[in-house]
């Protein structure tokens, strides 16, 4: 089976940290980011979950709320022209 070469820029603190980890796995680098492309096949999709923690989204969870007081509120439906006159009101 023939081989091909694969390149990326990665910072260098992150390929230091990352090689110490896996110095200390017993891997090096190139053996692990062939186990990942090999699981990554095997799975046929990434074999880790890719959800972000809720903890690390204030943004997020703060549109949600957002959107939950508007359809309490019932104003889900307003044009950005209208939000922008609500604001404006406020700051009065």
């Amino acid at each position: 089976m023939a081989s091909t070469l694969i390149q990326f820029r990665t910072e260098d603190t992150e390929k230091i940290k990352s090689i110490q980890i896996l110095d200390k796995l017993g891997l090096t680098l190139p053996a692990y980011l062939k186990m990942c492309m090999s699981r990554l096949n095997q799975e046929q999709g990434i074999p880790f979950s890719m959800k972000l923690n809720e903890a690390d989204t204030p943004g997020i969870r703060a549109l949600e709320k957002a959107g939950k007081i508007a359809k309490e509120y019932n104003i889900s439906d307003m044009s950005p022209d209208e939000i922008n006159a609500e604001i404006a009101d406020v700051r009065k």
